[in-house]
């Protein structure tokens, strides 16, 4: 075994160590479990979208809890403002050295909860699109300006956003331009039956979190190692252009027979086709792989997609979804 391969095979165990521990915590909901772990590999951005209850927030304290990089939670509020997530500038009072009793104002920076590794933005939708856009260049550019300062933001830097789909009084759609710097959009369902009779018997008589016991396990150095090892995962010629053409297939449906094109307003970005390569390699990794198959491409592409294609209003009055959509993509394009 070379030393990739064994790296590799390190890395995965770590990983498979973190999923599980989760797992223990968060009943009945794999999907999302291993989704925010792929995030945590990839180094970006996941939106958990499901109903009230669903343990959206959970997941992410849990995740946070388990290792040991900074965690600040933003409960996401209509009277929110970009300060409340940035920071701001202040003047403060300061006597000068020399000048005995005399008084002189200075700038002060108060840097907002966004200064973090991890930061779960709880109910994103329910603050406006203006606030919304407050977080809109730590994502992209792992910075922040305060007044004429930028600052860099610490590695790793990770937004968790979580959002309820059903409710629409005092909540606002979220920009496109914000979507598009999420890595996947998943979806929370409900958990199985067995799942939740397991929630009873465990979680009954919890009403803390910190009644669960949890104990950090990772660290920075491992998660920037795990990250590290994404890069390495191979990506042959083939897969690169089975990634490209799904996305290609998102803005010009009829090359590819899609029937569902005419509910299409906009396709994808080409975040989407950096999203698929980058997600393909860490689910490789996930399953302790040194190289991508189609099928690791395939089982991420609805998380990476979904938010990145726009369907029209005749689509929604027949109540299509992107889920729709990328469903005939994926049988449509040929595999490699």
């Amino acid at each position: 075994m070379d030393d990739t391969a064994r790296r590799v095979a390190k890395a995965s165990h770590t990983v498979r160590q973190l999923y599980e521990a989760l797992s223990q915590v968060v009943i009945g909901q794999d999907h999302a479990v291993k989704m925010v772990v792929l995030s945590l590999m990839c180094n970006n951005h996941t939106l958990l979208e499901g109903k009230p209850g669903l343990a959206k927030t959970l997941l992410v304290k849990t995740l946070a809890k388990l290792n040991t990089s900074k965690f600040n939670r933003i409960q996401f509020t209509p009277d929110l403002l970009p300060a409340d997530i940035i920071g701001m500038t202040t003047l403060a009072h300061a006597f000068a050295a020399m000048s005995g009793s005399k008084q002189v104002k200075e700038q002060e920076i108060i840097k907002g909860p966004v200064f973090s590794n991890f930061i779960l933005a709880d109910e994103i939708n329910r603050a406006s699109p203006k606030v919304q856009s407050a977080l809109l260049e730590a994502m992209q550019e792992h910075q922040v300006t305060i007044g004429k300062k930028t600052y860099l933001l610490d590695k790793p830097f990770i937004v968790f956003a979580t959002q309820n789909p059903i409710e629409e009084s005092g909540t606002y759609e979220l920009p496109a331009a914000q979507l598009d710097r999420f890595l996947f959009k998943t979806k929370v369902d409900y958990p199985d039956i067995q799942s939740e009779e397991i929630v009873l018997d465990r979680n009954v008589t919890t009403n803390e979190f910190s009644d669960l016991n949890i104990k950090p396990f990772v660290d920075s150095a491992d998660v920037l190692e795990m990250q590290d090892m994404v890069k390495k995962i191979e990506v042959s010629p083939a897969i690169k252009k089975y990634i490209v053409r799904l996305i290609d297939a998102t803005r010009y449906p009829q090359k590819y027979g899609v029937e569902l094109n005419k509910y299409i307003l906009f396709g994808s970005s080409p975040r989407g086709s950096i999203g698929l390569y980058i997600a393909a390699r860490a689910n490789a990794l996930f399953q302790g792989h040194t190289y991508v198959l189609p099928q690791h491409v395939k089982e991420v592409a609805y998380d990476v997609m979904r938010h990145r294609i726009k369907i029209n209003y005749e689509g929604i009055a027949e109540k299509i979804d992107s889920d729709h959509v990328i469903k005939e993509i994926l049988a449509k394009v040929p595999l490699p």
